[in-house]
């Protein structure tokens, strides 16, 4: 367990990943879990993260890619701490966490995918009483530019570009990864309950690309009685694949 810091003991993917997280601040919901979901990463490949967290994402992305090489970047240095040792408790020997800003991150050479779930929350909204949940949620001015030029600098050619993100952060996102070269190829709404709108939307761009962006028929998550979807189910349970393609 990390120094100075309560931890629960939890599990994503229905079990397959033991998750040590923060037991106040910002907790792991199923973001990341539906991010790792639309990362299109082969066997072998090489993943970049940034604001990484406790590693929730790239475990689960790991979990269902073997042999993945994956680079999580945190500029908290105790969340680094602790998704190393999730790494490590989860056998995730391809994956290292960096305790960084993305935007200053040290060369690590080319990665096949990048993704984020980031922080979307606007700097003037009422601060969290924990500072390392208002860093986890509250984005300066022109921070998805920054990260999405980070992201995409080390990508390879035809590498992908993933984000979570609020649907109404949906225009700046689209155009600062078109800025970044890694315009937007497809958009997947994702609807609390069927006939609401949406709250969330995935986002993958492709390093130089020129196709315009689809508008994919999106995902219901919950049930309108509640419960999740047979679909959400499969992803945050089972680990399935969310297309995107």
């Amino acid at each position: 367990m990390t120094v100075g810091v309560k931890c629960t003991q939890d599990h994503l993917l229905n079990g397959r990943v033991s998750y040590a997280q923060p037991a106040r601040g910002f907790r792991a919901g199923i973001e990341p879990i539906l991010l790792a979901a639309a990362v299109p990463a082969r066997p072998g490949e090489r993943v970049l993260e940034a604001g990484s967290g406790a590693g929730a994402a790239l475990l689960c992305l790991a979990a269902r890619v073997p042999d993945l090489h994956g680079l999580g970047v945190e500029c908290d240095p105790c969340l680094v701490s602790l998704a190393n040792r999730n790494a490590e408790a989860n056998g995730a020997a391809g994956l290292a966490f960096l305790a960084a800003d993305i935007v200053a991150m040290p060369d690590a050479g080319t990665f096949d995918h990048a993704l984020a779930n980031p922080p979307y929350h606007p700097p003037d909204g009422t601060a969290s009483p924990l500072a390392s949940r208002t860093r986890a949620k509250r984005g300066e001015p022109g921070l998805l530019s920054a990260w999405a030029r980070a992201l995409a600098s080390p990508l390879r050619h035809r590498g992908t570009l993933s984000f979570i993100l609020p649907a109404g952060s949906l225009p700046d996102c689209l155009a600062a990864m078109a800025a970044a070269g890694c315009a937007a190829s497809a958009i997947l709404p994702l609807w609390p309950k069927p006939g609401r709108p949406a709250k969330l939307v995935l986002v993958r761009g492709v390093k130089g690309s020129r196709a315009k962006p689809r508008l994919l028929p999106g995902l219901a998550l919950h049930e309108a009685g509640g419960g999740f979807t047979p679909a959400a189910d499969a992803i945050l349970r089972d680990g399935a694949v969310l297309q995107l393609d």
